[in-house]
């Protein structure tokens, strides 16, 4: 199926008591909290595997002189130290996947430069501390603020990295009221509870070599192509198994080197190789979100009708690597203006690969530009939700297309009305005690795609479905929706349905990514749940025309069947398929949201309080009303770490994340999350996909900090533009103020 126009009435419609959106637990819930869910490293389908275990470069830029493994392989249980002198043989990178261990250079601190393979961990831990390097060390680059004037234009991908509407700079120059400002966001770390790991077996038969792994991956297609690349082999050759993955948030969306390393080393020693990263190497070995400077300027009249918008971001990656974050690319659609202006600029530093984390471009480009709009609200004495309203498109400002749905000025007012806005005091105004307290809102956007995918069903002789797909579940309810999907659409109850995912021997899928995965794997199985209903009713010679899937039942006309009689003795099957289609570019498609928090400051210490906070949004149709509210939630706690302290501090002479583990990077505990809650309004978006629904996994993180940063300018008149917001910028922006008081007397 093609979504190449709106979708008409369905089975999931005028249900107000349907499976569909009903809070149910999740069903792979008891599995996880007891124990029995194998995650990638737990598994035991491949019997007897060896250890393996990385040895990470020392410097960041330089070249190995010599490469010392002598004492590694004669340590107890070692079987193979592998290095860029045994490595076997690799094929081309693909995406951000790379051949490893390929020669002496050095990119960056981190990079794999050995493998060590034991009969037990501790052996391969052991043994890979022995390994000695020697390097001829070179100063790295390791400065985004320093290398921000040589940062270059970066090559294209599926969205330009520039656009141009209008005359920006004689707009912005001719309007009464101007704005020019500079927002900074740190290098951020998935920091996800499962670090990753795989378990790979390498055979080779009488067709060839084949793989499996057994890895912790959110694309398992995507993630199957990129690895046949580097491993040469064809794809159909190289199996992805993740049943189980305990997070995510962007880090697993392609395989990782120990995925690579595991692989190669199973292919030498023909035996399974298991190796996971430790919490330390997650931070250099695996990928995080680049730090950005992005510059907003902002023209508007007296009114504060925007005349002129323009953002633009710089950020950095390894070197060779192209990913950039996209952070104005949100701004493009977000507020009206005629005219307009984004850019983005990479540098091609000595650090870490960067790529995709929790709502990339979008979550940075938020906390940056709906400030800036706090900023201009300030400027011109209008509410900062007011601002919003008077700057609402009535249709794409850049894609000149129409919104499939937008209630972002609903979510705001919903949103004030149940947070009590209307009690906000001026900028310094209100105290509690010794606290300083303040409100703030920002604005929620991100985009909703949908992504082509392919579903199995089989209605068993039992009369339970069996759903197939290449889909996985990142702690997000995945195994729900689509038991709930399915039951809806074949009128069976969950515990009838068993859904078998996380394996890409089944039909592909979307995977777990970009706020697409529900909506496209979801589409897909509805698809191929309608192609089944159609089938039995052909057999059945019943008329499809108000059919009733029920009870495990169908009902057509004067007759009704039970589904295990339909399935017979060799049961039923059927496939489905959703692709994007002419929806995609004739409409502009995105989840909205607003957000609202009150934060208190300490007067003296200038400790910052998240006291409550609130999230708005609209997803289409909310699926499983427990599991969105739950994303939602996450998002928002997502947002609180962005806000107030997640930063992975670089020392940039050595290009080295100091604070690499969970003791000194810090994310939100339960002391830093107090009363939160989310709302969904009312939506069914029909130009979405066949379920109506849109993403919510990352809409809830796009402005959630930024709701905190200008609460933080309520509570204390400080506008902080350098993320996160710690308590050292608050005493230094009192001093900074003092300062300037006491030379302006």
């Amino acid at each position: 199926m093609d979504m190449n126009q709106p979708i008409g009435a369905t089975p999931l419609d005028g249900k107000p008591d349907g499976l569909v959106g009903r809070p149910i637990d999740r069903i792979d819930g008891r599995l996880k909290v007891t124990g029995r869910a194998p995650y990638a490293y737990e598994t035991r389908d491949l019997k007897n595997p060896a250890y393996g275990f990385l040895v990470e470069a020392g410097i960041a830029k330089g070249r190995i002189r010599s490469l010392d493994v002598s004492a590694a392989k004669r340590a107890p249980g070692v079987l193979l130290v592998m290095t860029h002198e045994n490595v076997p043989e690799q094929g081309e990178k693909k995406e951000q996947v790379y051949p490893q261990l390929q020669g002496p250079e050095i990119r960056f601190h981190g990079q794999p430069i050995a493998f060590v393979v034991a009969q037990s961990f501790e052996q391969a831990r052991a043994a890979a501390a022995l390994v000695k390097a020697e390097y001829d060390a070179e100063k790295p680059q390791a400065s985004l603020k320093a290398a921000r004037p040589t940062a270059v234009e970066p090559k294209p991908a599926q969205t330009p990295p520039d656009s141009t509407l209008g005359d920006f700079d004689g707009a912005f120059a001719g309007a009464p009221v101007k704005l020019d400002v500079e927002y900074t966001t740190p290098v951020q770390i998935h920091a996800q509870m499962e670090p990753h790991a795989t378990i790979a077996s390498w055979e080779t038969g009488p067709d060839g070599d084949r793989v499996t792994l057994y890895t912790a991956n959110q694309m398992l297609n995507r993630g199957q192509a990129s690895l046949a690349s580097v491993l040469k082999l064809k794809p159909e050759n190289v199996r992805l198994v993740s049943h189980y993955i305990g997070g995510g948030f962007g880090s697993k969306l392609q395989p990782q080197p120990e995925a690579i390393l595991s692989a190669l080393a199973s292919k030498s020693l023909k035996r399974p190789v298991k190796v996971a990263l430790t919490r330390q190497q997650e931070f250099h070995v695996a990928t995080h979100r680049t730090d950005t400077i992005q510059r907003i300027r902002l023209g508007a009249d007296e009114n504060g009708r925007l005349t002129a918008i323009a953002h633009e971001s710089w950020s950095a990656t390894a070197p060779g690597d192209v990913f950039y974050e996209t952070s104005a690319v949100v701004t493009r659609s977000l507020y009206a203006a005629q005219n307009r202006l984004t850019r983005h600029r990479l540098a091609n530093l000595n650090v870490p690969i960067a790529s995709a984390m929790r709502a990339p471009g979008e979550a940075v480009g938020q906390l940056a530009f709906e400030c800036a709009m706090d900023e201009l609200a300030e400027q011109l004495k209008i509410d900062p939700i007011e601002l919003r309203i008077r700057n609402e498109p009535e249709q794409d400002p850049e894609k000149k297309v129409p919104f499939s749905t937008r209630q972002l000025v609903a979510c705001m007012r919903e949103g004030a009305k149940r947070f009590g806005w209307d009690k906000r005091g001026a900028t310094g105004a209100t105290r509690d005690g010794q606290w300083l307290v303040g409100m703030g809102m920002a604005a929620a956007s991100r985009l909703n795609p949908l992504m082509p995918s392919q579903a199995g069903v089989r209605l068993n002789p039992d009369g339970t479905l069996t759903v197939r797909m290449a889909m996985t579940d990142i702690g997000t309810g995945t195994y729900t929706i689509l038991a709930q999907i399915a039951g809806e659409m074949m009128g069976l109850p969950v515990e009838r349905i068993r859904v078998e995912i996380g394996d890409t021997a089944y039909p592909k899928a979307a995977g777990s990514g970009g706020s697409f995965g529900a909506g496209s794997a979801g589409s897909a199985l509805y698809v191929a749940c309608d192609n089944l209903r159609q089938a039995l009713l052909q057999n059945a010679g019943m008329t499809p025309e108000g059919a009733v899937f029920a009870d495990g039942r169908v009902v057509s006309g004067n007759r009704s069947e039970a589904l295990t009689d339909l399935a017979g003795a060799q049961g039923v099957e059927a496939k489905g398929e959703i692709k994007p289609g002419a929806m995609k570019e004739r409409y502009s498609q995105h989840s909205f949201g607003a957000h609202f928090a009150e934060v208190g400051v300490d007067r003296d210490t200038g400790e910052i309080r998240l006291r409550r906070m609130l999230g708005v949004f609209t997803g289409g149709r909310i699926l499983n009303l427990k599991t969105a509210r739950s994303q939602a939630l996450g998002g928002m706690i997502f947002g609180i770490g962005a806000a107030l302290m997640e930063a992975a501090e670089t020392d940039t002479r050595y290009g080295y994340f100091v604070n690499h583990d969970l003791a000194e990077y810090h994310v939100p505990a339960h002391a830093d999350v107090p009363a939160i809650d989310a709302v969904f309004l009312p939506e069914l978006d029909d130009k979405a996909n066949p379920l109506k629904s849109k993403g919510l996994g990352e809409v809830s993180i796009c402005g959630a900090g930024a709701a905190l940063a200008n609460a933080v300018y309520n509570a204390t008149g400080l506008r902080i533009r350098d993320y996160p917001l710690t308590l050292d910028k608050v005493l230094d922006g009192w001093t900074e103020r003092e300062g300037a008081a006491q030379r302006r007397t």
